[in-house]
């Protein structure tokens, strides 16, 4: 089926309960190249082999296999949201956005918004921002969302529908933990099937050669972080002749542990083994991809119910073709491509469990999410046109100073490992 509105309606008002997709991929290097999943914290008391991947074992083919997780639900919709994002960004598509503008207290950072906040409208960094002179959720637009519910979407829809496709929970809301809470329409996972761990080795060879008995290294004033000391016959310390002076001149301290030249990423690292996060191979990877038409139909709208849901199927389908757009590079060393003839295909699951085949490019996709969008009757429309802010928001004082003192606080216990 060639998916146009006409269709897309169908479906969302007949008896499909969900569209699906999977995809088999493989590393780009090729078969048997090693991957890199997403890593894990780990304690001193659990440093067994490949503790820090998310090993499980599933039930494939009726047996059981050794998987790995190589891209979770959350890290998957935090990729589909940032393809969304770069839709309306390039004023592709008619989206609401709320934006908070970091630029004067975290400039690399700069904007953040109701697309790129990981609790997305209900996250803490739009809750404690200003709209005007208002705290967002004291806002008509923020109390707007308080008493919002699957019963009710309408508030929500209009003000972040992504919301209703990737999930929420307004715990941090004047309700608390009563706020509004959505489960999750869209859902996306990549497993690696046959999981096998791997180790990888570490060492730098400095071409400088420089040696640990060289010289003895200690915090040095001002911006120069390090300096030479000296050890005179009476066991004071000076600075070389010519180099920084001492941090402290009266009780000078050795730059790290030992003071030796490795504490400032100068000599040679002894070759070593690690086979905690040594990578994995792999038979393959499956990514699966499941919309449920069944979630999204149980949201209930003040008006023109059919034309919300219709928006929010064809929205969670521009978020799936936009990310797979983009490729697998999921981090270093872990980019995967389809095997040949399994990329990703649609299709639709009735209730019954039979399938219709889906065709949808996303340039498709586009045109789709924009014409049902254009379709929504005056109670749910959007209120702004494609790469328009709902509105922009600007950090509160008391947000701002704790972005600032953690900022200044982490800077310091960098230096402080360092030294």
């Amino acid at each position: 089926m060639h998916l146009n509105l006409e269709e897309l309606r169908k479906l969302v008002a007949g008896d499909a309960v969900a569209i699906r997709g999977v995809a088999t991929l493989e590393p780009a290097g090729g078969p048997g190249d090693k991957i890199f999943p997403p890593t894990h914290a780990v304690d001193d008391k659990n440093k067994k082999p490949g503790a820090k991947y998310a090993f499980e074992t599933r039930r494939i083919n009726r047996q059981d296999t050794t998987c790995v997780l190589i891209d979770s639900v959350q890290s998957q919709a935090n990729r589909m949201e940032d393809a969304l994002q770069a839709l309306w960004d390039e004023k592709k598509i008619a989206l609401p956005v709320v934006s908070v503008d970091f630029k004067n207290v975290a400039p690399e950072v700069g904007r953040v918004t109701s697309l790129t906040a990981p609790h997305r409208i209900a996250d803490a960094l739009l809750r404690d921002s200003l709209l005007g002179n208002v705290l967002f959720r004291l806002s008509d637009m923020g109390k707007s969302l308080t008493d919002t519910s699957p019963k009710d979407a309408t508030a929500l829809f209009k003000v972040c529908p992504t919301g209703l496709v990737f999930g929420l929970w307004d715990s941090t809301g004047p309700k608390g933990g009563l706020g509004a809470k959505f489960q999750r329409a869209l859902v996306s996972e990549i497993v690696g099937i046959n999981a096998v761990l791997g180790s990888k080795t570490e060492s730098r060879i400095d071409p400088m050669n420089i040696l640990k008995k060289a010289a003895d290294i200690y915090e040095a004033e001002g911006d120069e972080r390090w300096t030479i000391g000296i050890e005179s016959d009476q066991g004071t310390i000076t600075a070389a002749d010519g180099l920084p002076a001492l941090r402290n001149p009266e009780k000078p301290a050795r730059f790290g542990k030992e003071g030796k030249p490795s504490e400032v990423n100068h000599g040679n690292v002894t070759p070593s083994i690690d086979s905690i996060g040594g990578g994995v191979t792999i038979d393959e990877a499956k990514h699966t991809v499941v919309l449920s038409l069944a979630a999204l139909r149980r949201l209930g709208f003040a008006s023109g119910a059919n034309e919300a849901r219709t928006v929010l199927v064809a929205l969670g389908l521009l978020a799936v073709l936009a990310a797979e757009d983009r490729g697998h590079d999921l981090r270093s060393r872990c980019l995967l491509v389809p095997k040949p003839g399994c990329a990703l295909k649609l299709e639709a699951v009735g209730r019954d469990g039979n399938t219709t085949n889906l065709e949808l490019s996303l340039a498709g996709a586009i045109a789709l999410y924009n014409d049902a969008v254009g379709k929504l009757p005056d109670g749910v429309k959007f209120e702004t046109d494609a790469g328009v802010l709902l509105a922009e928001l600007t950090p509160s004082p008391k947000l701002a100073d704790l972005v600032t003192r953690s900022r200044a606080l982490a800077a310091a216990e960098t230096d402080a490992m360092e030294s």
